[in-house]
């Protein structure tokens, strides 16, 4: 067995789709012959927990290390399960956060969880070095172990680092400061991975050393042993179930598909009466509230935040899956996760995106109505179709041989595969 030292902020007990690439990479990491240390935080105040993904991972032998935070999550620990802000508090937060801290508000933790990184680094024989970001300043905290150790470095991103879309540069000093930052991590990085051409595209020209080869694809995916055992709910009545499974933040809103149920609503009450609407994750107050405003709460459940089980057995139990990703600075590299895992339910999608990624993938998994993000005439036509399918049985599969080549199992052979070639290369 080979030896991975991983360093992953975002890790179970947390909750949410952020932390389950690295869970099921290092789930399967094992199974191709590299044993993992997962090295991340302690406990923390966050706005999502879900202890049957600890479980998952308690299950599957991984050592996991954990160093408390010094940042104001951990501060709030006891509160647990924080509530999330309304969407302006939250906006404002984050721009305070990127005006004070770079490259994040998780350098302090890095600071602090890099004492530890070199305590069991000098006790212990790694072959390799594996960090998952965001957060970035766990990248600048693995560029500098990999120097000291003389180990190879694999860096991954989920989100683009410089010029994300999720990126904010109150001067123009902090722009140049993160580019700086992340020069200097690419540098000393042996390896790159990212989940699609977008990213590697936009890391390819942002820094013209890096060459094709340098950045490796690895996208998302889905894992077929959380779909083992799960039994649909049965329907109760007859009408058509629409789901939509996770978060609404900055370019992601309900907003232009509501409003577009409603205008299908007055168009076609028949259609309307037969279609029920199902949120599982965080809906926010701002949300409930435009969802009374515009009286569709009689077409409307709500769920809450789930464990990833219990989500799992709502999106199988539904007929069409909803994903809503609005216009951004850059938004053709973002890449939702949870899309990934609607491909493994394989039901029929229902996309209201921009041009980018997101799409490429959703043309290619076929099972999918596609349209513009804001446009309500042409989400309210897509759902009148989909109904008019969905009554006569006719509703698309998905292009299977694409599907199985987002398996979790598959993806962590892949990555493993160039942490080998690392560790040949180093002998």
């Amino acid at each position: 067995m080979f030896k991975v030292f991983v360093i992953s902020y975002y890790f179970p007990p947390m909750g949410s789709s952020g932390v389950q690439r690295t869970l099921k990479f290092v789930k399967y990491m094992r199974g191709f012959s590299w044993e993992p240390t997962v090295l991340t935080i302690g406990d923390t105040g966050y706005f999502a927990h879900d202890l049957s993904l600890l479980e998952e991972a308690h299950k599957s032998g991984i050592k996991i290390v954990r160093v408390d935070g010094k940042g104001i999550y951990s501060l709030l620990v006891r509160k647990g399960t924080l509530k999330m802000p309304p969407e302006i508090i939250r906006k404002i937060l984050s721009r305070l956060s990127s005006t004070f801290f770079i490259p994040d508000n998780k350098k302090a933790w890095s600071q602090k969880a890099i004492v530890k990184a070199r305590e069991i680094l000098k006790g212990e024989h790694f072959n390799l070095i594996f960090v998952s970001g965001p957060p970035f300043s766990t990248f600048m905290m693995a560029s500098e172990l990999k120097e000291e150790f003389d180990l190879p470095l694999v860096v991954d991103y989920r989100d683009l680092w410089y010029g994300s879309q999720f990126a904010f540069y109150p001067t123009p000093v902090h722009k140049y400061l993160h580019k700086k930052q992340e020069y200097k991590v690419l540098k000393t990085a042996d390896k790159i991975t990212v989940t699609n051409r977008r990213v590697k595209e936009k890391i390819l020209n942002y820094y013209k050393f890096l060459t094709f080869d340098d950045v490796f694809i690895i996208p998302h995916g889905y894992d077929p042993q959380d779909f083992e055992n799960l039994q649909p709910v049965k329907k109760s009545n007859s009408k058509m179930i629409l789901t939509y499974s996770g978060i609404f933040y900055e370019f992601l809103t309900p907003k232009y598909f509501l409003k577009a149920f409603k205008k299908l609503t007055i168009e076609r009450p028949d259609v309307g009466a037969n279609i029920e609407l199902h949120f599982v994750g965080l809906l926010r107050k701002e949300n409930e509230r435009l969802i009374r405003k515009l009286g569709l709460q009689e077409f409307v459940k709500e769920y809450g935040y789930l464990s990833h089980r219990e989500s799992l057995v709502k999106i199988i139990s539904s007929d069409v899956l909803w994903l809503m990703v609005g216009n951004s600075r850059n938004i053709d590299t973002h890449s939702a996760g949870k899309l990934y895992e609607y491909f493994g339910t394989r039901k029929p999608i229902l996309a209201n995106i921009p041009e980018g990624a997101l799409k490429t993938a959703l043309v290619e998994y076929n099972a999918s109505f596609i349209t513009s993000p804001d446009n309500i005439n042409e989400i309210k036509d897509a759902l009148l179709k989909i109904y008019s399918l969905y009554i006569s049985n006719q509703l698309p599969g998905p292009n299977e041989e694409f599907v199985l080549k987002h398996r979790r199992d598959l993806l962590t052979d892949q990555l493993t595969k160039q942490f080998q070639f690392l560790v040949k290369a180093e002998v």
